[in-house]
């Protein structure tokens, strides 16, 4: 019988332990605050920059649409800002941001960034705008009276 009951309370530690295993994993692959290694007191620890910069946003495109979906997804995309096909929108990581993002999760790509990628609408149109094909050179109105 103790050995039966030995056999059981070690099941359910090493179950429990696999679940805080996996628990905290999960934790440690989406926190946003990453742990630096502590650096040595030779070594002076090195400004961040850009590459280093922490995540701060979900950037959000919609990949499939969701005309067929249910009204609460269809909700769920309007709260997120997301109309069209492959419009970009960026959140703060916020538990109000990823719940909407886990909700409709099939539909979206997501990607986390740090700040400064964040781009608004207007920034996004400029970004993907075509140069002009031409250079005004001048003005021929009124030039005749300049001569």
């Amino acid at each position: 019988m103790s050995g039966l009951l030995k056999s059981r309370t070690s099941t359910l530690l090493l179950s429990s332990r696999t679940w805080v295993q996996r628990s905290s994993a999960r934790c440690m692959a989406t926190s946003t605050t990453q742990e630096q290694p502590e650096a040595s007191s030779s070594t002076q620890a090195a400004p961040a920059t850009l590459e280093n910069a922490p995540n701060t946003h979900f950037k959000v495109t919609l990949r499939r649409s969701g005309i067929s979906m249910g009204d609460k997804v269809k909700g769920t995309l309007l709260a997120l800002g997301l109309h069209r096909r492959f419009q970009t929108v960026y959140h703060r990581h916020t538990p109000e941001a990823a719940g909407m993002i886990l909700k409709v999760k099939e539909l979206l790509e997501v990607e986390n960034v740090p700040a400064h990628m964040v781009r608004s609408a207007e920034e996004q149109n400029r970004e993907r705008k075509a140069v002009r094909g031409y250079q005004v050179m001048g003005n021929r109105r009124n030039s005749f009276m300049n001569v």
